[in-house]
């Protein structure tokens, strides 16, 4: 019986150790589950947040920066897609980053966040209305 037991604290502090992680584990460049774009993930205080660092199509037709055309915010329009902030304000709880936003380019529209690490390389973005029931996940994968 005490053998077993101690079996199953080694294992249970080894499984504790393999997934445990440090804040900044999320720190550096990710890109979107469609490859569309890469995500650079920085701090600012004790906050993490992320702007679009690349993506794939970064001009339009006339060949001038794609804008912020669907900001919500008038005078934000004209703002550039690239190195737009879509990350924002996310806590670290010692298991996943919490209570920020991400902005949808795409829409104009922001939606309440968190992040999870699967792994070193594999980070689940959950984004949702109100409750994270309501609401979509995405996985970004590290650029190397």
């Amino acid at each position: 019986m005490v053998k077993k037991l101690s079996l199953l604290f080694v294992f249970a502090i080894c499984t504790l150790a393999a997934v445990a992680q440090k804040k900044d584990d999320i720190l550096g460049k990710w890109v979107n589950s469609s490859g569309e774009g890469q995500i650079e993930i920085y701090k600012k205080g004790e906050n993490f947040f992320g702007k679009l660092a690349w993506i794939k199509e970064p001009n339009d037709n006339n060949g001038k920066p794609k804008t912020d055309a669907k900001n919500p915010e008038a005078s934000l329009r004209n703002k550039p897609l690239l190195g737009l902030e879509i990350l924002k304000n996310f806590e670290y709880d010692s298991l996943k980053w919490i209570d920020g936003t991400i902005y949808d380019p795409k829409t104009g529209k922001t939606y309440s966040c968190n992040l999870t690490l699967k792994d070193n390389n594999t980070l689940n973005v959950r984004g949702y209305i109100g409750i994270s029931i309501i609401g979509r996940s995405e996985t970004f994968k590290r650029v190397k």
